[in-house]
Order: C-alpha cells, then structure tokens, then sequence
C-alpha cells in the first residue's frame, strides 16, 4: 500500500461546492482507499491504496466525488514520497520559516514550461514571487493574497494549466499526517 496526499480544489469556499469531510472520508472507502485522513476543511485527504497512479487516483476521484458528493472538482494527487521530495525542492526556505502563511504551494495538473514560468514572472504586478518545478509552483505573497492581482485566474491561464493551492503550514501538516 502506498501513502497519497489528495488536494480538492475549489470546495468549500462559499455556498458552493459544499463537501463534508466526513463524507469525504466516507467517499474514500467506498471507492476502496484505505485509512482516509481529512486535515481542515479546505478538501485535504490523506489516504492508501494500491492504485500505482496519482493519474489515475485523480481520475476516480473526481468519478465519485460527482457521484457520491454531488460536487465536480479538480483532484491533485502526489504520493507521500513526492510529498517529502516537494517539500524539500521548496525554493523559499527563509520565507518557510519566517512567514509560512504567505508562502504557498500550488499542485499543478501539468508541467508548465519554462516559457509559461517567465510570461507568469512577466504578468506580476505587486511583489509576488513564483518559481516552478515540474507540476509545482511556489508563490511567495508577502503582502498577502487577498488584494493581491496575482490571482488564481492569471496563474491558470497563464501557466495553461489547473491548480490548487494551500499554506506552508498546511503542506508541512499533511506532509506529518502522510508519515
């Protein structure tokens, strides 16, 4: 059995796409993934299965949430392991430890290319900070994300993929409840 870390995006945030993490849970085993662990309400899942695929897992996913939760969502999925590999690739470790809330990790559904990195560099207006690695981004937002113009709209469209984003402190906690 293999330990995977699953992000929902875009739950939770408003009256729409309500999703009860005990239902979550519940979604899980119904599907057969073993030992499911909601962290916060934000769509975090910790779980095992013998599926060798974070694609394939997404894939299920998403077929149960609309079928079982009534909600259709984006999964993103890593192992454990990549977890600890994401974790440790984090280019901003003096801001991991001064100011975690305003670090974030965005799961990617794709690798954007470097090109699409720069015209995303290119596209900042306040002082933001990106770097991307494989199917990751890290935002640095020191003045915070709520006002800021770099918004998940202008990360996707200019990146030319989909993602969900979550807080250091968040990252390190579901990489603790991975272990």
């Amino acid at each position: 059995m293999t330990t995977y870390i699953g992000l929902l995006r875009a739950i939770n945030l408003g009256p729409h796409n309500r999703v009860a993490m005990g239902a979550l849970r519940d979604m899980c085993a119904t599907i057969g993934l073993d030992e499911a662990k909601t962290l916060l309400a934000s769509g975090n899942v910790v779980f095992q299965s013998r599926i060798g695929s974070c694609d394939k897992l997404e894939q299920a996913l998403e077929a149960a949430s609309t079928k079982h939760l009534g909600v259709t969502t984006d999964y993103f999925v890593r192992s454990a392991e990549e977890w600890k590999a994401i974790i440790k690739a984090n280019p901003f470790t003096k801001e991991a430890k001064s100011d975690p809330g305003h670090l974030l990790l965005m799961c990617l559904r794709t690798a954007p290319t470097a090109a699409q990195v720069a015209a995303l560099q290119a596209a900042i207006k306040g002082r933001e900070i990106v770097k991307a690695k494989g199917k990751q981004a890290y935002f640095v937002y020191p003045d915070g994300v709520g006002r800021s113009k770099l918004t998940i709209q202008v990360i996707e469209k200019t990146l030319g993929t989909r993602g969900t984003a979550r807080n250091w402190n968040t990252v390190l906690k579901l990489g603790e409840l991975a272990q």
